[in-house]
């Protein structure tokens, strides 16, 4: 089994919001990999007195245990355990009730010999390639298919959208959440190799418009994450002098988590 890994911040004198953790049970059968994409708080900070590295620290390591050591439990099930963890752990001192309480989009993977189960929860992407080289892009599209008029502030956003019905969802204090991620399972032996990427990498594809995901998995594969990462990088230095550039973030944490499966 062929695992890399790599996590940078946008900018470097900011914290890292992502998270990203490969999981192998000392039984060395199968194992977990965990990505979450932390959202950035309002300046007033969302109702907390922690940061999102904290939130997304926190929650990460739960879901890596979890996966880990329940292997019978649903990815779900566990999703909805570690957050009930984490906002137990600040329920007395914090808001969670906040639109912008510390939260994340999450991508869990967990392999075993029989079957690959997965998790997506809003913008992050689960990569799936097969053996034949079909590369599929497993995916929670809800924040795509809303109209941009939608996404005007993020106080329409929050008030309207965020953790709504006909919005989308992100992981944040609510356990419940967890019932809205996208989840299934495949047998193994469909499966060749994972790739779970933030927004901040998936940038290749979803706003440069370099590749498809089939390219972008084969790049990782070939070269590794950290060059596309440098990629997404050089592109958008390269946009910082477009006029007009791109809306959003200049620069955003990238993260890409890679794991090559052994053959059954």
């Amino acid at each position: 089994m062929r695992t890399e890994l790599v996590s940078e911040p946008g900018d470097p004198g900011r914290p890292n919001e992502d998270f990203a953790s490969v999981g192998l049970p000392a039984s060395g059968q199968g194992g977990s990999l965990v990505v979450l994409d932390g959202v950035t708080p309002p300046g007033d900070g969302g109702g907390c007195l922690h940061s999102v590295p904290w939130f997304t620290a926190r929650l990460g390591g739960a879901l890596t245990e979890l996966t880990v050591s329940l292997q019978d439990v649903p990815l779900a099930e566990l999703l909805s355990r570690a957050l009930a963890r984490t906002a137990g752990s600040h329920a007395t001192t914090c808001d969670l009730s906040h639109p912008r309480t510390p939260q994340a989009t999450v991508v869990l993977a967990r392999w075993s010999p029989a079957s690959v189960e997965y998790l997506v929860l809003s913008d992050s992407a689960l990569l799936v390639e097969a053996p034949d080289g079909t590369v599929t892009a497993l995916r929670d599209d809800r924040l795509d298919r809303l109209p941009r008029s939608a996404l005007a502030s993020h106080a329409l956003v929050d008030t309207t959208l965020r953790n709504k019905e006909g919005g989308f969802f992100t992981a944040a204090a609510d356990p419940s959440v967890a019932s809205r991620a996208v989840t299934g399972s495949l047998p193994r032996g469909e499966v060749r190799a994972l790739a779970a990427l933030t927004d901040g990498a998936a940038r290749w594809v979803e706003r440069f418009h370099e590749g498809g995901w089939a390219e972008c998995l084969t790049l990782i594969r070939k070269e590794g994450p950290r060059a596309l990462v440098d990629r997404v990088r050089t592109l958008e230095r390269a946009d910082a002098g477009r006029v007009p550039r791109r809306p959003g973030k200049a620069h955003d944490d990238a993260t890409v988590v890679y794991v090559e499966l052994s053959p059954r």
